[in-house]
């Protein structure tokens, strides 16, 4: 005999629990279970923001927000005035999490430790009877003539009058999807580093510029913010977010492609004019010795100069305009080759999913199957490293609660 509950949730992560307590404290009489087929829970959640689970951004204007979403901007507006950045701080802060905002916006708890969302989920789920059963793989489900869900797991049959799925970037679950006549979009990797050899970047991991422009050649791919340097090439913010926004083109590409970093973020001739400027004052001045621009640091200074084969121990009098203009070229133009990516830390986000075409956005309900809903990554929706994937799933969990528990 198949267990019958008012409300299943395929998928213990982030989307799931939200989707489950929400749905539950506005409705106590629903029967609510989560179904996961992993031994644990909200494991994304654990190694998130490296360990420390970047919760959400403080960024507080939905038009603003949906910015950083290249697949999902349109789609997110309407779902952000509903619940946004500010309720989710607001939702953790009135259950005992407290949070902080960090310099770059970025929204973790004052803990420093991803433990903490995990226990308020914990105890949420225990403290209003929602079930939670680990290990449970779903193998199959479908609609019955009588309209209700039933649902196949590798270890017994359930049947529920609404289903919700957010079993994240899951190829078993696409496919299950299909079957009901859904599209999925072909998920390619979106958040990535790029990878590089270069004579520039050797030995100098680790090493910072604040302020960037970075943009991919023959295409209309842009980026600014701080970069690193990294062992196999480079990472920062800034490569974040134009893996993010050229995910499906540089998958076409198969990663092979021309990055150009302009490392001041000014022109040419602004640079050249710094240069020229240093050539005039500081006629003696050993030219190795200090680097001109303040991003720039000493020992990145030191190996433009080597790749630009300047004597790093002449005197400033000495140096040509030529080698100037070279210089002033590299700093504003460094065109490197990327072949291949590596993935950052431990999250893996990619674009793809189910076509965002097929959802009722008011709703994060399925149009082609009346009470199957969606949220989270299951969805053809992702963003930038920052918080936004995770506010995409409380914002997602949120409305669909809205809409099942009344």
């Amino acid at each position: 005999m198949a267990r019958h509950y008012n409300v299943i949730i395929i998928g213990g992560g982030a989307a799931g629990f939200f989707t489950a307590i929400n749905t539950k404290e506005k409705n106590g009489d629903l029967s609510v279970c989560i179904l996961e087929k992993g031994k644990e829970v909200l494991q994304k959640v654990k190694i998130s923001g490296g360990g420390r689970c970047n919760v959400t951004h403080a960024c507080f204007d939905p038009k603003e927000l949906t910015e950083f979403y290249p697949r999902g901007k349109r789609e997110l507006l309407g779902p952000f005035h509903q619940f946004m950045t500010g309720d989710t701080m607001e939702w953790f802060e009135n259950r005992g999490v407290s949070l902080k905002i960090e310099e770059d916006n970025r929204v973790f708890p004052e803990s420093n430790s991803s433990q903490s969302i995990i226990d308020c989920f914990l105890n949420a789920t225990q403290n209003l009877g929602i079930e939670v059963k680990k290990s449970e793989g779903v193998t199959n489900f479908q609609k019955l003539e009588t309209g209700i869900w039933k649902v196949i797991t590798n270890h017994q049959d359930y049947t529920c009058d609404k289903l919700v799925v957010s079993a994240g970037s899951s190829k078993p679950m696409w496919k299950l999807l299909t079957d009901l006549g859904h599209t999925i979009v072909e998920p390619v990797p979106s958040l990535f580093t790029f990878n590089i050899k270069d004579p520039l970047l050797v030995d100098l991991p680790g090493v910072a510029v604040q302020n960037v422009e970075i943009s991919i050649k023959n295409t209309k791919l842009k980026s600014t913010g701080p970069l690193l340097i990294t062992h196999w090439g480079t990472s920062g913010p800034a490569v974040l977010k134009l893996s993010a926004f050229g995910a499906i083109l540089l998958a076409e590409k198969d990663y092979q492609y021309q990055v150009i970093v302009n490392w001041l973020s000014c022109n040419k001739q602004q640079a050249l004019d710094v240069l020229y400027k240093i050539k005039k004052t500081e006629v003696k001045s050993i030219i190795e010795k200090r680097s001109p621009f303040e991003t720039i640091s000493k020992r990145l200074w030191s190996r433009f100069l080597e790749v630009c084969e300047m004597d790093g121990q002449a005197k400033w009098a000495d140096v040509s305009n030529k080698s100037l203009e070279l210089l002033a070229e590299k700093l504003t133009a460094t065109v490197f080759h990327a072949q291949g990516k590596s993935t950052f830390k431990d999250e893996f986000v990619t674009a793809g999913g189910i076509k965002l075409k097929e959802i009722n956005f008011k709703k994060f309900e399925s149009k082609l199957h009346e009470n199957l809903f969606f949220a989270g990554e299951i969805l053809n929706i992702d963003a930038v490293t920052g918080g936004f994937n995770f506010q995409n799933a409380w914002t997602g969990g949120w409305v669909i609660s809205e809409s099942i528990a009344y």
